[in-house]
C-alpha cells in the first residue's frame, strides 16, 4: 500500500532534524528516551508517534526555531490525523437473512381498497443504518482533529493533564529560576551603547546598580550580555534534570549607531568562570560550554565546562552563566531550558523580564571612558578614535 503523503512529510522533516544533529539513532534516542529503532521508523514514516512531545524535543535538541517547530507540529498533526484513518476500521453492512432477489412464498398482501386491512409495515432504506454509522464516526474525527489543533505549543511551563470540560490546565513547575541580565565581566568590565552625547551620560555606576543607570539611560549590551540563571528544584529529594540550553533569535538588525561608553575599560579579574558562550552571529546560535580559568594561584588553573545534563534540588541548586556575543548584529534573543522530572518533561523560556534579551555590536562606534579625575566621559585611548 502506498505511503500517506501526509505523513510521507511529516517523515521528512524528522530525517532533516536527524541528518542536520549527525549522531547515531541510538544516541539521539537515548536523548529523547525512545529506542534508535522507534526513531528510525519515524524518520521512515513507518510510524507516526501519538504525541508531538517526544519529535518537539527533538527538534529543539536539533536546533529548530519557533518557525519550523511550527511547521513541524502542523505536519505532525495531518499525518496524526492519516495515522488515526488508517486505523478505524471499515463499517460492514448487515447481511440480510434471505436473499431480496429471490423472497420466500408469503401470505397474500391485503388490498389497499380493504378498509379491514391493517397497514403495512413501511420499509426502511437499508442506507439509513450506515449513514448513521458514518456520521458518528466522522463527528468522533472532527472532535479529535479540533483537539489536536487546539494544543499549544508549550514553552513555558510544564505539559498538563488534559481536562475534558475545561481544556488544558497548566501544573506548576518543579523547580523556581531565576536571572541577573545586568552582569559585568569580572564585576567591572563592560560596554554600554547609549543613543547620548557623553556631556549627557551619568558616570559609571558599581556594578550593583547598573540596571537602574541603563534603564535610566536606555542602554543596550554592548558587544556582549551576560546573563546568570539560577535553577533550584522544589524539593530537596526529587530532582529535577536539565537537559538542555537553547538559543532562539527574535530579530536581527544592523548594530545600532550609538556611542560606546566602557565601564571601566575592563579589569582583568583573576578568576573567568565556566560558561555556555553564545555566538550571535552564526545562522544558528548554539550555547557551547566553555571551560572557566583561575588565575589567582602562581600557576593559571583550569575549571573543567560542564555540559548538560544538570540535577537540581531545592538543597542543591545550580547557577549556569551565558555569555552573548555579536560583532555585527542587533540582536534580540531568549532562552530555553529543558527539563524532565517524574514523568514529565517540558521547556521554560528565559526572558528578561518579559521582553527578549538584547545585545548590539559596537564596530566603528565612537568610545568612551570616564575620567575621574576630571569628571567627564573622554575618547577612549584604545579605540583608534580621535576628538
Amino acid at each position: 500500500m502506498p505511503k500517506d503523503a501526509a505523513v510521507e512529510q511529516f517523515a521528512g522533516l524528522v530525517r532533516a532534524l536527524k541528518a542536520r544533529d549527525g549522531r547515531s539513532y541510538e544516541a539521539l534516542g537515548r536523548r529523547l528516551s525512545v529506542s534508535g529503532s522507534t526513531l528510525h521508523r519515524y524518520c521512515s514514516g513507518a510510524t507516526v508517534p501519538e504525541e508531538f512531545a517526544v519529535v518537539d524535543r527533538l527538534a529543539l535538541l536539533c536546533g529548530a526555531d519557533e518557525e519550523e517547530r511550527r511547521a513541524l507540529e502542523a505536519a505532525w498533526t495531518e499525518a496524526d490525523r492519516a495515522r488515526r484513518r488508517a486505523a478505524s476500521p471499515t463499517p460492514t453492512p448487515a447481511v440480510s437473512a434471505a436473499p431480496e432477489s429471490n423472497p420466500e412464498p408469503s401470505a397474500p398482501v391485503p388490498s389497499a381498497a380493504d378498509p379491514s386491512a391493517p397497514e403495512a409495515p413501511r420499509a426502511r432504506p437499508r442506507r439509513s443504518a450506515l449513514a448513521l454509522l458514518a456520521a458518528a464516526v466522522a463527528l468522533v474525527m472532527i472532535a479529535v482533529a479540533a483537539a489536536l489543533l487546539g494544543h499549544p505549543t508549550r514553552t513555558d511551563s510544564a505539559p498538563a493533564p488534559v481536562s475534558t470540560a475545561q481544556g488544558r490546565t497548566a501544573a506548576p513547575l518543579p523547580f523556581t529560576w531565576s536571572i541577573g541580565s545586568q552582569l559585568w565581566e569580572g564585576g567591572c568590565g563592560h560596554t554600554y551603547l547609549v543613543d547620548r552625547a557623553p556631556r549627557a551620560v551619568a558616570p559609571p555606576p558599581v556594578a550593583a546598580d547598573s540596571g537602574a543607570w541603563a534603564g535610566t539611560h536606555g542602554a543596550v549590551h554592548g558587544g556582549e550580555a551576560l546573563v546568570r540563571i539560577t535553577v533550584q528544584g522544589r524539593s530537596p529529594s526529587d530532582a529535577v534534570v536539565l537537559h538542555g540550553l537553547h538559543v532562539r533569535l527574535v530579530d536581527r538588525a544592523a548594530p545600532v549607531p550609538w556611542n560606546a561608553y566602557r565601564m571601566d575599560n575592563g579589569c582583568g579579574g583573576a578568576v573567568t568562570p565556566r560558561h555556555f558562550a553564545v555566538d550571535l552571529d552564526r545562522p544558528r546560535p548554539l550555547a557551547r560550554p566553555v571551560d572557566g580559568l583561575d588565575a589567582s594561584g602562581a600557576e593559571v588553573r583550569k575549571i573543567p565546562a560542564v555540559s548538560f545534563p544538570y540535577k537540581v534540588t531545592s538543597s542543591d541548586p545550580e547557577e549556569l552563566l551565558v555569555s552573548a556575543r555579536t560583532a555585527g548584529c542587533d540582536c534580540r534573543w531568549y532562552l530555553e531550558l529543558e527539563w524532565s522530572a517524574g514523568g514529565r518533561t517540558g521547556t521554560v523560556r528565559i526572558t528578561d523580564g518579559g521582553k527578549p534579551f538584547r545585545t548590539s555590536g559596537t564596530r566603528g562606534r565612537p568610545a568612551y571612558v570616564h575620567d575621574s579625575a576630571e569628571g567627564r566621559w573622554i575618547t577612549d585611548p584604545d579605540s583608534g578614535q580621535t576628538g
